[in-house]
């Protein structure tokens, strides 16, 4: 099951809003979908126009899921994306200087 972090639309006509939602990939894009991260109203001037649980966000990426574009885009704005990126780089040397340790005791 290929997991998708993305926007389905709720709202009336010409006023709509968006959730931020994880959901299986191969649901239709107001279908049925795992968990509500957060909403997105384009059409809002003044104010937040987003608000993400962060937390759930970042365990979401951890786990694979996959952020559309606009969600990535999203994301990045609030700063979900680069601490993403930072908790993963941080854990990388810890890997490697684990496996060069490693290969070192075994040469």
């Amino acid at each position: 099951m290929s997991v998708k972090i993305r926007l389905a639309r709720v709202g009336r006509r010409k006023a709509a809003y968006y959730r931020i939602v994880v959901a299986d990939s191969r649901r239709a894009r107001d279908g049925r979908f795992i968990q509500i991260l957060g909403r997105y109203q384009p059409l809002q001037k003044e104010g937040k126009q987003f608000d993400v649980d962060e937390e759930r966000a970042l365990k979401w990426l951890e786990r694979g899921a996959l952020p559309s574009d606009t969600v990535r885009s999203l994301f990045r704005k609030l700063g979900i994306m680069r601490r993403f990126h930072e908790t993963r780089q941080a854990r990388r040397p810890v890997a490697r200087q684990a496996s060069s340790t490693a290969e070192k005791a075994g040469a």
